[in-house]
C-alpha cells in the first residue's frame, strides 16, 4: 500500500467516519483512482471505524504543515 498527496486528497469528501467498506463503495460511486481502491483494499479490516484520512495515512498535511502566510495574499 502506497500513499501519495494527491491519492489521499481524493478520501478528503469521504463520508468521514467510516469503516473500510464504507470509504470502498465511496470510492467506487465516485469513480476514484483504481490505486486508491486498492490501497483501500489492503487494509486489514477489523471492523475499525476511522474518523480522518490521518487514521489511513499519519502523514497527510494538515494545512498547518504549508508555511505562507494567508495575510499576504
Amino acid at each position: 500500500m502506497y500513499w501519495t498527496l494527491e491519492l489521499a486528497s481524493k478520501l478528503e469528501d469521504a463520508p468521514w467516519p467510516a469503516t473500510k467498506d464504507e470509504l470502498l463503495d465511496y470510492a467506487t460511486r465516485t469513480g476514484l483512482p483504481l490505486e486508491v481502491i486498492e490501497n483501500l483494499e489492503e487494509i486489514e479490516d477489523e471492523g475499525d471505524v476511522y474518523d480522518t484520512i490521518e487514521d489511513l495515512w499519519p502523514d497527510y498535511p494538515q494545512k498547518d504543515d504549508f508555511l505562507w502566510d494567508e495575510e499576504e495574499y
